[in-house]
Order: C-alpha cells, then sequence, then structure tokens
C-alpha cells in the first residue's frame, strides 16, 4: 500500500517491509552498514539517527555541484551525517540551508536541477559501482514535528541556526529535501526515506530513469 509524505507531496512512497535491525533502527534488508549515509534539514534528527547506530560522529559536507563529489574523502568512513550543498538558479556557488544566504533568501531560490552532479551506472567490470556504494537515509520528519524540536533546542541555545525559527521555512527545507531526494531516485542512486529514526523506512514507487553516463 503506497502513502505520501508532507516532502514528496503526490509521489507514492512503498513502506520497506523486509527489513533488519541495526542496534534497534530499521533499515532494509539489503542495506549495508558501511554504505549508510544520513542526510535531511536542520533538526531532523540527522545527529540521533548517527548516535543510535554508532556511526561516525562528526559531520561532514560535500557540495553536489562539484564534479566526482562522490570520491571525496569525507564520504570513506560510513555511516556519517551530511550536510548537502545544493545549487541555486542564479546563485554561483552551492549553498547549505545553514548558508547565510539561503536563509536569507530562500523564498526566492529555485533548486537548479542541471547542476546538481550524480554518479552514472557501472559501466565495466573493473570499474567503481558508485551508485552501489552508498545508500542515502533521507529523515524527512513532518514539518510541525521539526517545529517543536528546534523550539526546544532554541529554549537550550544549543544551535545558533534556531535563533528564530520559522514553520514556512521549515517546510520550505523539507519540500527542499524531498525534491533531491526524488531526483536522487530518479537518477539511479539507492534512497530511502524515514520520518523518526526508528520508524519503518519507505522507499520511492516512481520509475527510475533510464541509464545515462554520469560525469
Amino acid at each position: 500500500m503506497s502513502r505520501e509524505l508532507a516532502a514528496l507531496p503526490g509521489v507514492p512512497l512503498e513502506p520497506v517491509t523486509d527489513l533488519r535491525l541495526f542496534r534497534r533502527v530499521p533499515v532494509a534488508r539489503r542495506v549495508r552498514f558501511n554504505q549508510l549515509i544520513v542526510t535531511g534539514p536542520p533538526g531532523a534528527g540527522k545527529s540521533t539517527f548517527i548516535r543510535q547506530l554508532g556511526g561516525w560522529p562528526e559531520e561532514g559536507y560535500i557540495d553536489l555541484s562539484q564534479r566526482a563529489w562522490w570520491r571525496a574523502q569525507v564520504l570513506a568512513v560510513r555511516p556519517r551525517e551530511i550536510h548537502l550543498g545544493l545549487p541555486f538558479v542564479g546563485q554561483p556557488d552551492a549553498l547549505s540551508l545553514f548558508d547565510e544566504a539561503w536563509q536569507r533568501n530562500w523564498r526566492d531560490l529555485v533548486l537548479d536541477e542541471s547542476r546538481i552532479q550524480l554518479p552514472g551506472p557501472k559501466r565495466h567490470l573493473l570499474a567503481v559501482d558508485w551508485q552501489a556504494r552508498y545508500v542515502f537515509e533521507f529523515i524527512l520528519p513532518a514539518p510541525e514535528r521539526i517545529y517543536r524540536a528546534r523550539c526546544e533546542r532554541a529554549r537550550a541555545g544549543t544551535h545558533p541556526i534556531d535563533a528564530c525559527v520559522d514553520l514556512d521555512q521549515i517546510r520550505a527545507q523539507v519540500r527542499l529535501f524531498g525534491h533531491v531526494c526524488a531526483l536522487f531516485h530518479r537518477r539511479g542512486m539507492q534512497v530511502y526515506l524515514r520520518q523518526r529514526v526508528r520508524s519503518r523506512p519507505y522507499r520511492l514507487a516512481t520509475p527510475v530513469a533510464p541509464a545515462q553516463d554520469g560525469p
């Protein structure tokens, strides 16, 4: 039975039924522990997810507009929480959702899909299968849940980004990561999404685009 989430309106999702547990966290049985890359908007629960898994404690960053980012040393240790630098129309450099330029202009910024670099499929026997190397877990709770969590963090004063918490901005962040998740799926990357650390993961029920050579 398919369903939809706020992050992906109009996109049918299928619950993963063949599961196993990594330290009480349900993941798809086909996923290996050292494939996992965890991402999502601020306050989604990425750090909690990594701590529960016993993954690498330091956060990393990749610029999706950079050629061959999938070869970056920051991805060598997994599972790991990774922040995404995203290209936007009219912006010369990729922005993360923590960047002041994104915080200031988020209502007007449009994701530039044409600048997002993704690996193509394996083409010969000795090539590295980059699409198979990584599994991206997108943590995408309901925006209202993130809002409550970030308001609590703001009272504790632990995260500077929570100095001004805006529910509409959080909704935009969740939609943006949902958009990236769907793009990854269409381009042949392995992706799952979930709303909570210990909740069942989902996969996209939409077809993958025909294979094309990557950069």
